[in-house]
């Protein structure tokens, strides 16, 4: 975490800017077909020195009930070196989200609190692992702002509106994680209330706020958790196996979120969401949370919704290709892949090394990876590979669609 303490600025970025179109939803994709590769290696959590605390994503309470998946689940250590990557990591539920920070505990929320909150719920993989999180509806037929961490690894998503009740099918319109932004569709919704964003007056310390979200993923009424604004425009540095990430321009509260909030409102005095959510200290006596500006997110939200991909945001669902790729090897060797997927059907046998993508070379299964994310769901791509026998094939075969990445 720097040591930056310097205000936001008075601009709050779009202020003038047009409300959002939703995108029209796209057909829903078909189910996945169980059992468990893909194309990515599972990730570790890894560490970051010189925090006073761990800072971790507040996924959700999250199970992981199948091997061989993509996305790495792992209890947070309390450790004050260590910084994981939100999504990567497993908060410890409190008694009834009793956890304790600096101004009260979490209790229930009340019907305005929750007006436009929205639980999620996911399968991660293709097997029985699975999270919970929060996010906010942002339009009246289901334009969902969520933290990427919710979603990723997802192979499906399914929305309740906390307020009535009601459930949805969501489709992943996009997604930057290097913001932790992600924005859903929901299937087939209409009427319903968005949350009032306060996007005219400037946040600042001492600030009164509530965080409201669903602690713990267990869902029912949803927890309230009062504070104060600490400090602003913070930037948290994270590194997984898959590289490193930086979250910038955060606000620091001293709200008692957990486990289950990413994704959650964070509302100022008049009940207006200021911020969204996205993680919290751990090892430490008092509780300190983290959120997203509410300008920040809907900036790229704009984006995302516009279609305007980028180094950082991913437009769509992601491609997928179906290799198993062996974990203790460096390079894109097959394990094993996944039945009726691309690779499958390309009669990509185990033992071999994938040695180029739509005609590029690879070397490493993260290159693989890299090349595999540039591609939609359909695309028509070359796979290259040496078989254990040092025979060379190269075939043209047709990607489908994976979980989030």
């Amino acid at each position: 975490m720097s040591d930056e303490t310097t205000p936001r600025p008075e601009t709050h970025g779009d202020q003038g800017a047009a409300p959002l179109t939703p995108p029209p939803a796209p057909p829903a994709a078909a189910a996945p077909t169980p059992p468990p590769p893909f194309d990515r290696r599972p990730t570790s959590t890894s560490t970051h020195a010189g925090l006073a605390a761990a800072i971790v994503g507040l996924g959700a309470a999250m199970v992981l009930g199948v091997t061989g998946v993509a996305l790495a689940i792992t209890e947070a250590r309390d450790d004050s070196s260590t910084i994981a990557m939100p999504g990567l990591v497993e908060l410890q539920p409190g008694d009834d989200s009793q956890t304790q920070n600096a101004s009260s505990l979490a209790t229930d929320a009340t019907a305005a609190q929750e007006e436009g909150l929205v639980y999620i719920n996911t399968v991660v993989g293709y097997g029985d692992g699975g999270g919970a999180g929060t996010g906010m509806i942002l339009t009246s037929n289901g334009t969902i702002l969520t933290n990427h961490h919710v979603i990723e690894g997802a192979t499906s998503i399914e929305v309740e509106v906390v307020s009535t009740g009601e459930t949805f099918e969501a489709d992943v319109v996009g997604h930057d994680d290097s913001a932790d932004v992600a924005v859903l569709q929901l299937q087939g919704a209409s009427d319903l209330t968005p949350v009032d964003l306060d996007r005219n007056e400037q946040v600042a310390v001492g600030d009164e706020i509530v965080a409201v979200g669903n602690a713990n993923g267990d869902g029912g009424a949803a927890s309230a958790a009062a504070g104060v604004v600490t400090d602003l425009d913070l930037t948290i540095t994270a590194r997984s196996a898959t590289g490193s990430e930086e979250l910038t321009g955060l606000i620091e509260v001293d709200a008692d979120v957990v486990s289950g909030d990413s994704g959650g409102v964070l509302l100022d005095a008049d009940g207006e969401v200021i911020g969204m959510t996205t993680a919290a200290s751990q090892g430490q006596a008092d509780i300190v949370g983290y959120a997203v500006p509410i300008d920040d997110a809907v900036r790229i939200v704009r984006q995302i919704v516009a279609g305007e991909a980028s180094d950082t945001i991913h437009i769509g669902d992601s491609a997928f290709l179906g290799v198993q790729l062996d974990p203790q090897s460096q390079l894109p060797l097959v394990a094993g892949t996944l039945e009726d997927s691309a690779a499958a059907q390309a009669r990509i046998p185990a033992g071999s090394t994938i040695t180029a993508f739509d005609g590029t070379p690879v070397a490493t299964a993260d290159e693989l990876s890299d090349l595999i994310a540039e591609h939609a769901p359909g695309d028509d791509v070359t796979v290259t590979w040496v078989d254990a026998n040092g025979a060379e094939q190269t075939v043209t075969v047709t990607l489908g669609t994976g979980p989030v990445g």
